[in-house]
């Protein structure tokens, strides 16, 4: 073999052993490369946030390595909801390994309350046309709803006011939802001073408005629409910086299984509330007439639903014991007599306790007002009848034995004329009587001698009660 030969052929290894050294040294850096996935998937928050609404996020963040996702859009539309929820559900964001965006839509739709921390929280912010966001204002220190137009001078020096004049528990809620929101604006690159307004005075903006401020990326008239946007956006992932490609992506829509609807259905505060009640109605009426079962075993599985509800929910333990002290009133009302006033007065720590129980402006969170009242009654009602009706019947006295067959009305089994069998309570006896009886013909017992019962023709006219 020549040397010029020799020589390609060397050249020609070194070349494979490089290519082989550069495919090995790219698997080791892997981990810093962000490949594309060929998924975007669609989660909702719709209503307001609770546990259910935590509990979808992230079990649909922590599936996004089973749909191959490149990304996760959340579609909006909330009035806000519970503290504690928002904040577990940004923090599934912060630590999601993929982009995540919010997107408030469709239009009509808004993001208040919690629902603008979550657009902050987000990587990306997007608003369809014609929808808000803001009025971030926690509800526990004031009902944003009503708050004056920021845009007033006048409304403005009273809110200076106002907060002059809060007490410091006020002014620590308000200063720790302010902190919170900055930082998340800090983060992301936001407008944070009006996050701080859209806390301090429950500043509110349109989507147009929100996009010239600088709070959110840009607005999208639909989810295609949204993907075609945000295609070729570099965007920051735990550190890493990673460029979306999302033209012609796939879209999943994820929807919410049974176990987050029944979660969502169990921590309504009204379903709660009426699982709590009929938890109590049922032991109570268990304990009052023993060896029922169905009224105890209902009571036992209602009261553990409620209490696993009351335990994610912010509950007024106040609230609950005065609920359970007005049913011991009403409770003791048929047991000593006090003219009702310890009905009374157990009706109205009944329907304390229900105002209290929950008592939030969160729209969703609260417990209605009718339902309370009409509770309320008929709590009493149950009491006052169900209740007393059976305990009455466990203190009436029980008829055995010689008293119990005396009265009662017996069939004959054989035709007889003095002295025969007949059938009472399914039993039969000896029985004799002074005129000839037949079979099947009904018969009065009028006296018991030893085993033999004395009879004589029934007639409905004279007659006796058991």
């Amino acid at each position: 073999m020549c040397p010029e030969r020799k020589v390609e052929q060397v050249f020609f290894r070194l070349k494979i052993k490089l290519s082989i050294i550069l495919l090995l040294f790219s698997y080791g850096l892997c981990p810093l490369i962000v490949q594309a996935g060929s998924t975007a998937l669609w989660l909702d928050i719709e209503g307001a946030i609770g546990p259910a609404s935590h509990d979808y996020i992230k079990r649909g963040l922590a599936s996004v390595a089973t749909y191959n996702a490149q990304l996760v859009i959340i579609r909006l539309n909330t009035p806000g909801g519970l503290d504690a929820s928002m904040r577990e559900i940004i923090q599934e964001i912060i630590a999601s390994p993929v982009p995540v965006v919010s997107y408030v839509a469709p239009s009509g739709a808004r993001a208040s309350s919690a629902g603008t921390y979550i657009l902050y929280a987000s990587h990306i912010a997007a608003m369809a046309p014609a929808t808000t966001l803001g009025a971030a204002t926690p509800v526990k220190v004031g009902d944003f709803s009503d708050a004056p137009d920021s845009s007033d001078k006048k409304s403005q020096n009273n809110q200076h006011e106002q907060a002059n004049t809060q007490d410091p528990t006020t002014k620590k809620i308000i200063n720790d939802a302010v902190a919170y929101i900055r930082g998340l604006a800090q983060m992301r690159g936001r407008n944070a001073e009006w996050a701080e307004k859209a806390v301090r005075e429950a500043a509110s903006l349109t989507a147009n408005e929100a996009l010239a401020e600088g709070v959110i990326d840009l607005i999208a008239v639909d989810i295609p629409d949204l993907l075609s946007k945000i295609d070729g956006r570099t965007i920051n992932i735990q550190g890493q910086e990673i460029t979306l490609s999302t033209q012609g992506i796939n879209i999943q829509h994820l929807e919410q299984d049974w176990r987050t609807r029944l979660l969502a259905i169990i921590t309504d505060p009204n379903i709660a509330y009426i699982l709590l009640l009929i938890g109590f109605y049922g032991l109570i009426l268990e304990f009052a007439h023993p060896g029922t079962l169905i009224p105890g075993v209902v009571g036992a599985v209602c009261l553990l639903l409620a209490l696993f509800a009351f335990q994610v929910l912010p509950v007024n333990y106040a609230g609950l014991a005065l609920i359970f002290l007005g049913i011991v009133f009403m409770l003791a009302e048929m047991f000593v007599p006090s003219f009702g006033a310890l009905g009374i007065g157990g009706m109205i720590a009944f329907a304390m306790g229900s105002i209290m129980l929950l008592d939030m402006d969160i729209p969703g969170y609260g417990i209605s007002i009718p339902l309370i009242a009409t509770v309320t009654l008929m709590t009493a009602g149950f009491f006052l009848v169900v209740v007393s009706m059976a305990i009455k019947a466990r203190k009436r006295p029980i008829v055995s034995g010689r008293e119990e067959l005396i009265g009662d009305i017996g069939e004959v089994v054989d035709d007889f004329d003095h002295e025969g069998w007949i059938r009472v309570h399914g039993e039969l006896w000896r029985a004799k009587t002074s005129t000839p009886l037949r079979r099947g013909q009904k018969v009065h017992v009028t006296a018991m001698k030893g085993l033999t019962l004395g009879v004589e023709t029934y007639n409905q006219d004279n007659s006796k009660e058991n």
